[in-house]
């Protein structure tokens, strides 16, 4: 079976962007970037792989990518129809059109019944690039997190998860802290 992994960046206190969407306030320096080139190559966009030298690297961890609306457009907003042409792309959402390019699919049903049917298809692993609203949605799906710490408060904004009360653990597997002062830390599901 597949697995579904969260992987975000988030503030001290919690949240993955301002209350408009900003995250230029997180420090990227080159050791953090050559890092995630290193370790965390499939989950950068296109764009991001070719320029870290990475671009034609073979897939290890992931082959699917998904996303919510508003992780998705910004792209679009540079005429980017597939910001992860490398993996295969989901949409979750109910008002996009539909994109014109045929590795992006638009998911306009139940996402969690979608994912799960996901797990079951032969291949790699899931990555969830967002938003809060569908990792809230897919929050029992979730099997790993990969949280990248920034030494930031942002003070309000957009939540790592949209959820209401509902405690959900994981197990700790690996802390790296880095030049630029954030820590990725890594989680797996606690299941009963």
């Amino acid at each position: 079976m597949r697995e579904l992994t969260y992987y975000i960046g988030v503030t001290l206190d919690g949240f993955i962007a301002g209350p408009d969407d900003e995250v230029d306030f997180y420090p990227l320096t080159p050791g953090f970037e050559a890092f995630l080139g290193a370790n965390l190559p499939d989950v950068q966009p296109s764009h991001v792989r070719a320029s870290m030298g990475v671009g034609d690297a073979p897939l290890t961890g992931f082959d699917t990518v998904l996303m919510g609306r508003r992780t998705y457009e910004p792209a679009l907003q540079f005429g980017i129809t597939d910001p992860y042409a490398h993996l295969r792309t989901l949409v979750f959402s109910s008002t996009i059109v539909d994109p014109e390019d045929p590795n992006v699919e638009v998911v306009r049903t139940d996402p969690v019944s979608r994912v799960r049917a996901l797990k079951a298809e032969e291949g790699l692993g899931i990555y969830l690039a967002g938003g809060a609203g569908l990792a809230g949605v897919l929050l029992d799906e979730i099997d790993r997190l990969i949280v990248k710490k920034y030494p930031v408060i942002a003070g309000s904004g957009i939540p790592m998860v949209g959820h209401a009360f509902a405690p959900t653990q994981f197990a700790f597997d690996d802390a790296q802290a880095l030049d630029n002062g954030c820590v990725v830390l890594r989680y797996s599901r606690i299941r009963a």
